[in-house]
């Protein structure tokens, strides 16, 4: 069974008791997944011009093309241009997210060296969870041996919720492990 079925079934119902919300509506849901790798970076390097290893990567894990975020200003301090590719971004809905939040929460967060559980600080005013990964190779999709661009990897998890109480018991319920 998926999750986006289980969530449907049975998550939803036990969520709705512990926040004691009266309407099932009103329980937290999965809106986004935003994947994002920064490479801004990589381009100011010489002889890196081209990002197709990282884009492929990215579409390994998530399952979709991503799009190339072009900066909208110059920033000199970081030798940034105006229309010079910043990161490379996925953004996951519906089915696809949960899916992503599964093979997250099951094959990638176990495989991260010394994982104790994600910081409660990593929410941010909106309720959304933000947290990242300093490379590729924890995904059992991306070949190791074939990574020549070192990247990071940032993650956020968007609920429809505002509240950050509810999104912490929104992101326990999927499965996501948090620092005691």
């Amino acid at each position: 069974m998926s999750l986006s079925t289980d969530f449907k079934k049975t998550i939803i119902k036990q969520l709705q008791k512990d926040l004691w919300l009266k309407n099932i509506h009103q329980v937290p849901k999965l809106d986004k997944v935003i994947v994002a790798c920064g490479v801004g970076s990589l381009h100011t390097r010489k002889g890196v011009k081209d990002f197709t290893e990282i884009e492929n990567n990215l579409k390994a894990i998530t399952g979709q093309k991503a799009i190339l975020i072009n900066a909208k200003k110059s920033v000199s301090n970081f030798k940034l241009r105006e229309g010079s590719p910043v990161m490379l971004k996925v953004t996951l809905r519906k089915e696809r997210a949960y899916d992503f939040i599964e093979r997250l929460v099951h094959f990638v967060l176990p495989r991260v060296r010394d994982f104790s559980g994600l910081n409660e600080k990593s929410f941010d005013k909106g309720g959304n969870i933000s947290f990242g990964f300093k490379e590729f190779g924890i995904f059992p999709e991306v070949n190791v041996d074939n990574l020549t661009l070192a990247a990071g990897l940032q993650i956020t998890i968007v609920p429809t919720s505002a509240d950050k109480a509810q999104s912490l018991a929104f992101a326990k319920s999927l499965g996501l492990l948090f620092k005691a």
